[in-house]
């Protein structure tokens, strides 16, 4: 059974990451207790298991704020997702089952006919998140859906799908369905070049065409 601190912590959280709480906004106790009916006590826990998740930074005499990311702290985060989705790719090829293909390549194809829907962008980003939790299920290993969760949040926080331009979007889809096209061939190589690129490709429309790598 959930405890009002879980409670407080999904519903900051959720906060943080759909936009209410921007970047860099204080996160008063007192106020988010009365917003959530909660003691403070509950959404003390909260903020120091959302401060150990990187989500919330503390300052002294200033209190919580939602954390801040510098162009440094985005690419970073962008480059070891290269890495660690990349790696998983490679294994997914090997790994996959025909079940787990035949979900991705649903998913590509739904995000694909969201596009046409100009209110498809928040359909587009919760199947874009399935779909890359799928791929690290299908990479067979326990330890990479777990370190690739807990970073994964920030691009979330910074609402990617937002900052794309139509031809990024559309460059974006496309990745999805060459990915699901390498996987079919059991490609690991091709597997994991896309998912790179489609990972980096994310990082230059989040931080502008022209920022420098």
């Amino acid at each position: 059974m959930a405890t009002s601190a879980d409670i407080a912590y999904a519903r900051i959280r959720d906060g943080v990451l759909d936009g209410r709480y921007p970047p860099g906004s204080a996160l008063r106790e007192e106020q988010l207790a009365a917003d959530l009916g909660v003691s403070r006590t509950p959404v003390r826990e909260a903020l120091r298991r959302l401060n150990a998740e990187a989500l919330v930074e503390f300052e002294a005499n200033h209190g919580a704020r939602v954390a801040r990311w510098s162009p440094a702290d985005i690419r970073e985060t962008f480059d070891l997702r290269a890495m660690l989705e990349g790696h998983a790719c490679s294994l997914a090829a090997q790994g996959r089952s025909a079940a787990q293909l035949a979900e991705l390549q649903r998913l590509a194809d739904a995000m694909s006919a969201a596009h046409a829907d100009a209110a498809g962008i928040e359909r587009i980003a919760e199947q874009n998140r399935r779909f890359h939790d799928l791929i690290l299920e299908a990479s067979g290993t326990r330890q990479l859906p777990r370190i690739v969760g807990r970073i994964v949040d920030v691009p979330l926080v910074l609402r990617t799908f937002l900052q794309y331009s139509p031809a990024a979007l559309a460059r974006s889809l496309a990745h999805h369905h060459e990915i699901t096209a390498a996987l079919h061939a059991r490609d690991g190589d091709w597997a994991r070049a896309v998912m790179e690129a489609h990972i980096r490709a994310a990082r230059a429309a989040l931080l502008g065409n022209d920022a420098p790598d």
